[in-house]
């Protein structure tokens, strides 16, 4: 059994204005850089034997600078990226309302969350495969653990956004992956 530590990037300023970001490539602002540095500082004792992450620099900034406390380099994977949320990105939620009223349930020229878990799965078990029995760090997106963990609960990501509460910056979702598939870790 591998065990994955699935990571939300640290802030980025468009975290903070509540935009959607989905592939824009944002870079952490001072508060994510220090989110990182404190999780840094509490896996400082993991025994991690890889560092992945998503290409996009708000994950791979995360990721470097957990990289450096732990002595590892980042592997980057395309496929761990958010959502493609298509022409919302950079808008907050009003923004969207006042220019898409009519977008009732989606993201237009976008990903839908059954894209993103047809990605974002296959290369969560290839890097598990390519630790057997180890411990690996994953650096992604909210939409990355979002899916995950709809995928875990049998649900859609959309009711399984309803009953929890959104992912933080920098929070870390411990998961195993063996023969049954995914499984969090109590």
């Amino acid at each position: 059994m591998t065990e994955l530590l699935i990571v939300r990037h640290g802030e980025t300023d468009w975290n903070a204005e509540l935009r959607f970001q989905g592939h824009a490539d944002r870079s952490l602002n001072e508060t994510g850089r220090a989110q990182a540095r404190a999780l840094a500082d509490e896996l400082a004792d993991v025994e991690a034997e890889a560092i992945y992450s998503s290409d996009l620099a708000r994950a791979r900034e995360t990721a470097e600078i957990l990289g450096e406390r732990l002595g590892l380099p980042v592997i980057e994977v395309r496929e761990l990226r958010e959502i493609d949320v298509g022409n919302w990105e950079g808008l907050t939620s009003d923004e969207v309302a006042a220019r898409f009223p009519d977008a009732s349930g989606g993201w237009r020229q976008g990903e839908t969350y059954d894209d993103l878990a047809a990605r974002v799965l296959p290369a969560l078990e290839r890097i598990a495969r390519a630790h057997p029995a180890g411990r690996v760090v994953v650096v992604g997106h909210g939409g990355t653990i979002r899916t995950l963990r709809a995928h875990m609960a049998r649900m859609t990501v959309d009711e399984h956004r309803r009953i929890l509460p959104p992912i933080r910056n920098c929070e870390v979702l411990h998961i195993d992956v063996g023969d049954v598939g995914f499984r969090p870790v109590d």
